[in-house]
């Protein structure tokens, strides 16, 4: 469906993709915070924000007829690099779970500060439907 980027030579990576090629219908997700669909934190918890920001992007996908491996590339936000990095393999879990063993082009950055207060993380996602 999508093709994996990965030049000659480099170390594969582990949890995402270098890029990915892609043709069909694009959608695009806005960035996403861990609430519920009534604008609610239910969790201050890292992991608990993350799986439910994940599900925020799949029922986004859902409405445009996509599924979670139609994603071609994701940009997560975070406000504390510490508490990311603390938190990868529960971090890791909620990503299977939720989206699969699917991992697009991915791009990581610590952020000052969300619109959100209480978010702590944010993910964009883009995805690409095939023709």
């Amino acid at each position: 469906m999508h093709t994996i980027l990965q030049p000659e030579g480099w170390a594969k990576p582990v949890g995402y993709a270098n890029g990915v090629a892609a043709r069909g219908q694009l959608v695009f997700i806005g960035g996403q915070v861990g609430w519920n669909g009534q604008c609610q934190f239910e969790t201050d918890d890292f992991v608990g924000q993350v799986r439910q920001t994940l599900e925020n992007i799949v029922a986004v996908l859902a409405e445009a007829g996509a599924e979670p491996r139609h994603i071609t590339s994701m940009t997560w936000y975070f406000t504390d690099k510490a508490e990311y990095l603390a938190n990868l393999r529960g971090i890791g879990e909620a990503y299977r779970e939720v989206i699969g063993r699917h991992f697009p082009a991915m791009a990581a950055m610590q952020v000052m500060a969300l619109v959100e207060d209480r978010a702590k993380v944010e993910i964009q996602a883009t995805a690409v439907i095939p023709e």
